[in-house]
């Protein structure tokens, strides 16, 4: 017969291993992915181990393994989050149809310089994809596809912009490419220079070069 203190005593918490366990596996495999990006900025692709990222997500290896089997897979999902999330965000601009074409570029700018994309961490996993010779391959199946979409998008938005104002003579692939280059050469100047480089004056770059062309 339990005592009066059993009886009243309140329902045990959940410990923190337990709640560990009972994530949904779509929130396990974010978690590790999470992990995986501080890991990758502060050591570079090949210097992170698997322990390194067990251990900065605070799991064990066995629950690592059982969503990621290799450290390869691990780092190709790591990269296709850090992408896909930048793409979803991107796209979100384009679903107001009420918002004019130049309305829509600054968006643009200032999405691409906000802090949810210049966030260190996940420029640093970008650009070890891009700074290590073996991963270039990945990179380019993950992130092509996104890359000639956005270009595509970028284009149009140029053109109508450009039509508007008369200008039929400028290429508006090369404009959008060159918006393009110009946003990755503004990362990584952040990345590696941010007393030289701030978020705001990339901002404002990337606006001038822009609005030179369309204004």
């Amino acid at each position: 017969m339990a005592t009066s203190e059993t009886a009243n005593s309140p329902p045990a918490r959940a410990t923190p291993a337990r709640t560990r366990r009972a994530l949904p596996r779509a929130e396990r495999r974010n978690q590790l992915i999470r992990a995986t990006i501080k890991c990758v900025a502060k050591k570079g692709l090949a210097a992170t181990t698997m322990a390194d990222i067990t251990t900065e997500a605070g799991l064990s290896t066995g629950i690592v393994n059982l969503h990621f089997k290799t450290k390869e897979l691990l780092l190709v999902e790591t990269l296709r989050f850090v992408t896909d999330e930048y793409k979803q965000g991107f796209d979100k601009i384009f679903v107001d149809k009420n918002s004019a074409d130049l309305e829509i570029v600054r968006a643009i700018v200032n999405y691409d310089f906000s802090p949810q994309i210049v966030n260190r961490n996940k420029l640093a996993v970008w650009f070890a994809f891009l700074g290590e010779v073996k991963a270039r391959p990945i990179y380019q199946k993950i992130c092509a596809r996104h890359d000639n979409d956005i270009n595509q998008q970028l284009g149009a938005l140029f053109a109508s912009l450009l039509k508007r104002s008369g200008n039929h003579s400028v290429d508006v692939e090369l404009i959008a490419s060159g918006y393009s280059a110009l946003t990755d050469g503004l990362w990584l100047d952040i990345l590696l220079s941010p007393r030289r480089t701030s978020t705001a004056i990339a901002r404002e770059v990337a606006w001038q070069y822009v609005s030179g062309i369309i204004n």
